[in-house]
């Protein structure tokens, strides 16, 4: 909101925002904290909202430090932060030093990344994590075995799920054999293509990839994009690898669930997130409630994160048993 009114003091703030002045106060003091408010040049008692997109390096930097304590965390709050750069130009005037250029419309976004594919050098990162689309695979496959022939280095990163859906195993399959690699993950966590670390393109609005996207050129963004990719797929798993439960009987898709619980959210989330059915959903948070001896959804949660469960790094051990019917995600690498 003080992006939109930098004029606006504390009791508008309140009044526009439906909170008490108290609340708002406590929340311009964090704020303050996280450096994207700063004390106005010419009004030292009013506070200026600094661009999301100067604040970005610093506000990362910050969590970069903290990365070991907030590895679980870490994935969403660089997904919200690129969501805050894009809402930021959705109002913001565009300029040619900015390194943030708008596409709105499908078509638009689709000739883009058609014109920036015929650049591309040495490699590009991907996080796609919805279902396979059969006319946009078969689009995608020309182009990708384009890249592979050139020698440029593909990475493409699913959700577990897609080992599970028909469509997006082919596909897949078909491009690790053409010399792409692939890897896959409980949760992945926003659609975006990364070409030759020097430019990211991520969906305006996650719910509709085709409404508009945001396209980065800036140090500081691709930076942080490019690690929060190194880091998921350093954690991921490649495809075609045997799965595996940790020391305490969980698969990686189990202990993402609780996670999801902890924080509350509802199947209809968990499903979207992990790319599976709610049906399949409620089997899995059901099984780990009775692991658990949890009477509740969140109890689950939380007596999963007292008891360590939800810590990283514990101790893989083979699981073979068959994989479960799931609706799954995975997308044409072009799409």
């Amino acid at each position: 909101m003080l992006l939109q009114h930098t004029d606006w003091g504390v009791a508008e703030l309140a009044a526009s925002l439906s909170l008490t002045e108290a609340d708002v106060r406590e929340a311009l003091d964090r704020l303050s904290e996280l450096s994207l408010l700063r004390p106005s040049a010419t009004e030292r008692t009013r506070l200026h909202p600094v661009s999301p997109e100067l604040a970005m390096e610093s506000l990362l930097a910050r969590q970069q430090a903290e990365l070991l304590a907030q590895q679980q965390k870490l994935e969403t709050s660089r997904a919200a932060a690129a969501q805050l750069i894009a809402d930021w130009v959705g109002f913001q005037p565009m300029t040619d030093s900015s390194g943030v250029e708008l596409l709105v419309g499908v078509d638009r976004i689709r000739d883009r990344l058609a014109e920036l594919s015929r650049h591309i050098e040495h490699e590009v990162m991907a996080f796609v994590p919805d279902a396979p689309d059969a006319k946009n695979i078969e689009a995608a496959k020309p182009l990708d075995s384009e890249l592979l022939s050139r020698g440029v280095r593909m990475r493409t990163l699913y959700p577990e799920s897609v080992r599970n859906n028909p469509a997006g195993t082919e596909y897949a399959k078909w491009l690790a054999s053409a010399g792409g690699e692939v890897r896959t993950t409980p949760d992945v966590p926003v659609r975006m293509t990364v070409v030759d670390r020097r430019v990211a393109v991520l969906p305006v609005y996650g719910e509709n990839s085709g409404h508009s996207a945001v396209l980065l050129t800036g140090d500081g963004a691709l930076t942080a994009l490019c690690a929060l990719f190194d880091l998921a797929w350093g954690r991921a798993d490649p495809l075609g690898t045997v799965r595996t439960r940790d020391e305490r009987g969980l698969t990686s898709q189990e202990r993402e669930t609780l996670r999801l619980l902890e924080h509350g959210h509802t199947d209809e989330t968990i499903a979207k997130r992990l790319g599976v059915s709610s049906r399949t959903t409620r089997r899995i948070v059901a099984g780990v409630m009775d692991m658990l001896g949890a009477r509740s959804r969140f109890q689950a949660g939380a007596l999963a994160a007292q008891r360590g469960w939800l810590d990283a790094g514990a101790a893989p051990r083979a699981w073979g048993d068959p994989p479960e019917v799931r609706d799954a995600p995975a997308a044409g690498h072009s799409a």
